[in-house]
């Protein structure tokens, strides 16, 4: 009688993560010109982390990343007060979190208008994400705006 040894288990594609954990912190300057570069390390980060340049899932965190950090540089800023760009890639979730000082003012997507410059930052968020939202910071003033992208295997 001989023993079977068992098969080895392969798993499939769809049974892997599609992103190992991955996480990314940085203040920049409540500033457009911290704005600027905390857009351009999103892209760097993602593509390092195995989202490529040009993919859809880059194009599209880093206009989330755009908009949310001129949004806490337009609406959330404090003079002398960085923002916060948390980045975080766990299976296949792809987080961003910006973390402004100005509390009081909720975000709230807002119907464009013809006369108005702007107010779209959020429609575009909440239409490119699969969900998003805001909690206040526990640890002093301000707040965190989230968005949250699912990269589906295909």
């Amino acid at each position: 009688m001989t023993s079977k040894q068992p098969l080895p288990v392969r798993l499939n594609r769809t049974d892997q993560p599609l992103f190992p954990w991955h996480h990314f912190t940085m203040r920049f300057s409540s500033t457009p010109r911290g704005a600027r570069p905390a857009r351009r390390l999103t892209g760097e980060r993602l593509d390092a982390w195995g989202i490529p340049y040009r993919s859809d899932a880059h194009d599209v965190l880093t206009l989330i990343v755009a908009e949310l950090s001129a949004n806490a540089v337009r609406h959330g800023r404090v003079p002398g007060r960085d923002f916060r760009l948390r980045l975080s890639a766990e299976g296949a979730t792809l987080r961003v979190e910006v973390t402004d000082s100005r509390g009081e003012s909720v975000p709230a997507p807002a119907e464009p208008s013809n006369d108005l410059e702007g107010r779209r930052g959020l429609l575009l968020v909440a239409a490119l994400t699969d969900r998003w939202g805001w909690y206040p910071c526990i640890d002093g003033p301000g707040k965190t705006v989230w968005a949250v992208l699912d990269v589906g295997l295909s």
